[in-house]
């Protein structure tokens, strides 16, 4: 059940940013890094339905992350982009060819060895609150200096460094999520009192400012692969780190993770630049508002 919930999610959130992005690619550049745009993209159906989409594939994600361990779930969400690159090229009728193949085969064999390999399963979940912290703001304060960064290069380096900056927020949000579902298990005072579930609505809404703002400003191509790589990478390092989240440590086993990992970045990046992702460029005669940010 936590495979069939995981892989429903990545197939609702691939969906999902493909139509958020050919929606946020028509808004203002003023709007950039701020929560107008959310407001302006809030009278775009398209987007409204990308947004749809999202929050149930995130639903899904939810229980998924519920059922099993975080270093299990993030690797299958990352699959979500295999859906995008489906749906895209059913969009534009382009053909998948060797690049596209290579990369579908990367992706999927890479979270296969990743899972075969590592076994991740529970262990004793850590109940040091320093330790919490540490890895929840080293993961926080990266994503800020990547925002920071973004606004001194050039606009396709932006949209990736604010993809990634995206996709460590959403990946410590998964996190805190299934610390949310152990708090609802004790019951709804426990849930209410406790800092995470607002920490999981913040960082939800940074981080869809930040996804937003990168699906803006450059092609889709740019933005999807370093936020579908980042995610997992951080939820991982989470679901160790501070779940309790275990993995086995044999020299062999830890070699095919560590391939599996790369074989997952480089079938993000393949299929990321395949030509059937969308091209997020404006419609001929659209005007932008290209106010300085």
């Amino acid at each position: 059940m936590v495979f069939a919930f995981a892989v429903s999610a990545a197939c609702f959130l691939g969906v999902g940013f493909v139509l958020q992005q050919n929606a946020a690619q028509r808004a203002p550049m003023s709007d950039f890094l701020s929560l107008r745009l959310l407001l302006d993209l809030a009278r775009m159906p398209r987007w409204l339905a990308g947004i749809a989409f999202m929050v149930c594939g995130m639903a899904l994600g939810a229980i998924a992350l519920g059922r099993g361990e975080v270093s299990l779930v993030e690797p299958l969400l990352a699959t979500n982009l295999l859906f995008a690159m489906a749906f895209s090229r059913w969009l534009t009728r382009a053909p998948l060819g060797l690049t596209g193949w290579a990369g579908l085969w990367l992706l999927a064999g890479g979270v296969a060895a990743f899972i075969v390999a590592g076994r991740p399963h529970g262990g004793r979940t850590v109940t040091d609150p320093l330790r919490h912290w540490l890895v929840v703001g080293v993961m926080v304060g990266a994503a800020l200096l990547l925002a920071a960064l973004s606004k001194r290069v050039r606009m396709s380096t932006e949209a990736a460094l604010l993809a990634v900056a995206a996709g460590l927020l959403y990946g410590v949000q998964d996190a805190l999520t299934r610390v949310c579902g152990g708090r609802l298990a004790q019951g709804w005072t426990v849930l209410a009192t406790s800092w995470q579930p607002y920490a999981v609505v913040a960082l939800g809404v940074a981080a869809l400012v930040l996804v937003q703002s990168a699906f803006e400003t450059a092609p889709l191509r740019m933005s999807l692969p370093a936020l579908t790589a980042a995610q997992p990478l951080a939820g991982i390092a989470c679901g160790v780190g501070f779940m309790g989240d275990q993995l086995r440590t044999t020299p062999g086993a830890l070699a095919a993770q560590a391939a599996g990992v790369v074989a997952i970045v480089l079938g993000i990046v393949l299929i990321g630049r395949h030509p059937a992702m969308p091209s997020g460029m404006a419609a001929p005669g659209q005007i932008r508002d290209l106010q300085p940010y």
